[in-house]
C-alpha cells in the first residue's frame, strides 16, 4: 500500500493576534485558547514544533464543549479538525527562558497562559 503524505498547511499571511492558551490533558492537543471578541479559538498540539492554529467563527458553546470533552483529541477529530484555520509559526510564542543575547533556549518552556508547555 502506498500512502501519499498530505503537504503541511502554509502559514497564514495575516498578522498574528495573541490568544491566551490553557494547557489541557490530551495526547494530541497541548493547549486551547479562545477570544470571545472575535470568536476565534487557538489550538497547539503535542507533536511537532508547536505551531498555533487559529479557528475563526467558533461559537463559545463549541469552545466550552471542546474544553470539557472526556477525550479532547477525539472531540478535535470529530468537531474541529475539518474547520478552516490560520496557521502561525511556533516562534510567535515567547519562551520563558532566553539567553543573554535573546536567543531562546531550546529546552526552555514556552509561556502559555494558565501554565507552561514544553515545545
Amino acid at each position: 500500500m502506498n500512502f501519499k503524505k498530505t503537504p503541511a498547511a502554509a502559514f497564514a499571511e495575516k498578522d498574528y493576534t495573541h490568544i491566551p492558551l490553557t494547557t489541557v490533558e490530551s495526547n494530541q492537543v497541548a493547549a486551547i485558547g479562545y477570544n470571545a471578541a472575535n470568536s476565534t479559538m487557538a489550538v497547539t498540539f503535542t507533536r511537532g514544533p508547536g505551531h498555533i492554529y487559529h479557528y475563526p467563527d467558533v461559537s463559545p458553546e463549541l469552545h466550552q464543549q471542546f474544553m470539557a470533552a472526556a477525550s479532547i483529541g477525539k472531540f478535535f477529530g470529530e468537531h474541529i479538525k475539518a474547520l478552516p484555520f490560520d496557521k502561525f509559526p511556533a516562534s510567535v510564542l515567547v519562551p520563558v527562558g532566553t539567553s543573554a543575547d535573546g536567543d531562546a533556549d531550546a529546552d526552555a518552556p514556552t509561556q502559555i497562559d494558565g501554565g507552561t508547555s514544553r515545545t
